[in-house]
């Protein structure tokens, strides 16, 4: 009994003094200098410029502080990629589609000095850019048209989010109003550009309108939407302090509630009545805000107000709510402001990590929604330090940050060699952590699917509107529980639009994105996992879509070459993998129709088309 006693004590000294509901002094673990000395909590200040010796290889600021870690470790950066190989990679990464062949020829032959800059500017500029950049930023918040859980209801009109989200990079919306647009976008958006819908980003996640009590689902519903506010924009766990105080870093449990506080009035529940797809707060009085004890409901504990993570916020600055009128309560605002300011210090470098991730598949943090203590330390932190000044200082644009990213050495740099210095490269790093040469990176099915669509010529190119649903392979369509969980498109041309305007269901990934790795939509995904498995082979090699855009290829090839059976497969070849073959391709592909039994050109054609739907040149990049 005295030891129970003890250890009794000694929980009360460390953790908060919380009561059912009376108001208590509430105790929390004080915020050291210690905790604040963490890499990522310090202030963001420009780093002086590294010194190279090699300065011949420099094309802006981001090759120094690469070139400078290389040759401190008796490294170089590799040769720049063909052409062929750079407009592939920068036309998939920044618009998320092949180039077409008469782009490769043009730039193949263009060897003015600001050909490749000219390339950038273009691709930046297409509305394609857009849709490409969206769908990270969709995996980010958790966006989906359904409720998930056991029904899976369908949300209407929460496709207008995915829509402001691609407007709003083609736009090059700044990146403080972008984010202060999806917490506050009713309070303080722009009305000309519907920045209400930005708010969906909120009410994006998963949810069960028939759960017995409300008061439950209200509590899941403000605890996963703070939990994902501190992901997507903090880079930090805090939904892990939404029970306790969090175990590793200096966010307590009453940090938590006053980070939910601001989402108060955000969402008025009724049983069995969806969540909205914007945020209203018109009319409703703001309810007060407690802490829950151990995360229970049920055990409402000290009174909380609206208030800042302690150890982001050492001068103790107190949220502005003075603005608060019968539209709103203009938290969302307050805190939307605070996050954009100019001192803080994660904002700008949890995006810029994000961004560096996409171009390279890897980010200069390795862990980019765990910027706290427990994550990996930036292998490059003056790097991003740099970039996410830079950010700031351009008026937080982040194409600026793209055109930096892609014009660098770093980027244009060769995946492959060979030779004994290519040898010690692989010895010396063989995780590329410093960056001596480019990671080859596969496509994601979204990718694969576009690519394939635009190949054939079959890719429908409307933008915005609702989304579209394929039709389902005839042994998935047969596990629904009901027929309207699915219903294709009536228009057959918009079965063939774009994969980032296809249905998002939580339960149902479409097949043929699934079994490429798609994410399922019910919590933040930073960065999708990259797995090799049998079933992506045969989905490529069998599935109806494969075999329909395989034929539609051939038809392609037959009506470029007539029935020149072996230049049309030569004319497949470079539409596929946008180059001629070589000459032992050649030889593979005369081997090829000698051993074929078939006089049909469209079946050994499509034969073909399918094989290269398979090359790992079609499948990765370079």
């Amino acid at each position: 009994m005295i030891g129970f006693r003890f250890i009794l004590a000694l929980m009360t000294a460390i953790t908060p003094v919380i009561g059912n509901g009376a108001e208590t002094p509430l105790r929390e673990p004080r915020i050291t200098a210690a905790d604040r000395e963490h890499w990522a909590f310090r202030p963001l200040a420009s780093p002086s410029l590294p010194e190279v010796a090699n300065e011949q290889s420099v094309n802006n600021v981001i090759d120094r502080f690469v070139l400078a870690g290389l040759e401190s470790g008796g490294l170089t950066l590799s040769p720049p990629a063909s052409r062929r190989t750079l407009i592939r990679r920068l036309s998939f990464d920044l618009t998320g589609l092949p180039p077409t062949e008469e782009e490769i020829d043009l730039f193949s032959q263009d060897f003015s000095p600001d050909a490749y800059e000219r390339l950038v500017d273009r691709y930046l500029s297409s509305p394609r850019y857009g849709e490409r950049w969206a769908q990270h930023w969709l995996d980010l918040v958790r966006f989906a048209e359904t409720d998930g859980f056991e029904h899976d209801r369908l949300r209407k009109e929460v496709w207008r989010y995915r829509n402001w989200v691609i407007e709003a990079f083609n736009r090059d919306l700044p990146y403080d109003r972008f984010l202060r647009a999806q917490l506050a976008g009713d309070e303080i958006g722009d009305p000309e550009f519907h920045d209400e819908w930005a708010t969906g980003f909120l009410l994006a996640g998963p949810d069960m309108p028939d759960i017995n009590l409300v008061a439950e689902r209200r509590h899941n519903v403000l605890n996963e939407m703070t939990a994902t506010v501190g992901s997507v924009f903090l880079g930090l766990g805090v939904g892990c302090a939404q029970c306790h105080d969090h175990k590793q870093d200096p966010i307590s449990q009453a940090d938590f509630y006053r980070l939910r506080a601001f989402f108060s009035n955000t969402v008025k529940l009724q049983k069995n009545v969806q969540l909205g797809h914007v945020v209203n707060e018109r009319g409703r009085p703001v309810p007060e805000s407690r802490l829950a004890v151990r995360g229970d409901f049920r055990r409402p504990g000290a009174l909380l107000h609206p208030g800042f993570l302690r150890v982001l916020n050492p001068s103790g600055q107190l949220p502005d709510l003075s603005l608060a009128d019968d539209r709103s309560s203009y938290r969302r605002a307050a805190l939307a402001n605070w996050l954009t300011s100019e001192d803080h210090p994660l904002t700008a470098r949890v995006m810029v990590n994000r961004l560096w991730q996409h171009y390279f598949g890897r980010a200069l943090a390795a862990t980019p929604n765990d910027f706290g203590v427990q994550g990996r330390l930036p292998d490059h932190p003056e790097l991003l330090d740099w970039l996410a000044v830079e950010l700031t200082n351009g008026k937080w644009s982040l194409k600026r940050i793209h055109r930096l990213i892609v014009s660098s050495a770093t980027y244009r740099q060769a995946s492959f060699g060979a030779g004994p210095e290519w040898q010690r490269k692989l010895t010396l790093d063989l995780d590329n952590r410093w960056y001596a040469r480019m990671n080859r990176r596969r496509l994601s099915g979204e990718g694969l699917r576009d690519a394939m669509l635009a190949l054939t010529e079959t890719l429908y190119d409307r933008q915005g509107g609702p989304s579209v649903r394929p039709p389902l392979p005839e042994e998935v369509k047969s596990t629904l529980l009901s027929k309207l969980h699915w219903v294709p498109s009536s228009a057959e041309k918009d079965r063939y639009r774009r994969s980032v305007y296809v249905f998002v269901r939580r339960n149902l990934i479409y097949p043929f994105f699934d079994v490429f790795d798609r994410p399922d939509a019910n919590g933040s995904c930073a960065q999708r996992h990259s797995s090799t498995t049998v079933s992506q082979s045969l989905t490529l090699l069998n599935s109806d879509f494969s075999l329909a855009m395989a034929e539609n290829l051939a038809q392609l090839a037959i009506e470029a070459k007539g029935e020149r059976t072996e230049e049309a497969l030569v004319w497949a070849y470079r539409r596929a993998l946008g180059r001629e073959p070589r000459a032992e391709e050649r030889s593979a592909l005369q081997v090829f129709l000698a051993g074929q039994d078939r006089t049909d050109p469209m079946a050994i054609l499509t034969d073909f088309s399918l094989a290269l739907f398979n090359c790992n040149e079609f499948l990765y990049l370079d």
